[in-house]
């Protein structure tokens, strides 16, 4: 037997607080005028929210490159192409609930801008 007597539940009690979740929200695009509006677009309305944000922290630029031969049929003098694309890459991490992420990444995307959300669990 405890020494204390039992709680006991009032009507009027709120309900507990909800639960904040890690969320990172990785962006990654080709051009970077539309990753950086996204990435504004995305901090401001978390800043708005009253949420802890960090970012964007800006990844290494990934530069695939192609080097083939101009001519198709491989005679005469040998002069080449370069092609290369750049991928950028932003991260912004969170803490929320994860209802206020929804709100969150509702806003109007740029085309091109691909968004991936991990919610993590403490």
């Amino acid at each position: 037997m405890s020494a204390y007597a039992p709680k006991k539940e009032v009507a009027g009690e709120e309900a507990p607080a909800p639960v904040v979740h890690r969320v990172r929200i990785t962006l990654t695009s080709r051009n970077v005028k539309n990753i950086e509006k996204v990435c504004t677009d995305l901090k401001r309305a978390a800043l708005t929210k009253k949420l802890k944000v960090s970012g964007p922290v800006r990844m290494p630029t990934k530069k695939l490159r192609i080097t083939t031969r101009k001519s198709p049929c491989g005679e005469g003098t040998n002069t080449w192409d370069k092609f290369e694309m750049r991928i950028h890459k932003r991260l912004i991490d969170l803490h929320a609930p994860s209802e206020v992420v929804k709100q969150i990444t509702s806003i109007e995307i740029e085309p091109g801008v691909e968004v991936d959300v991990i919610i993590h669990d403490k």
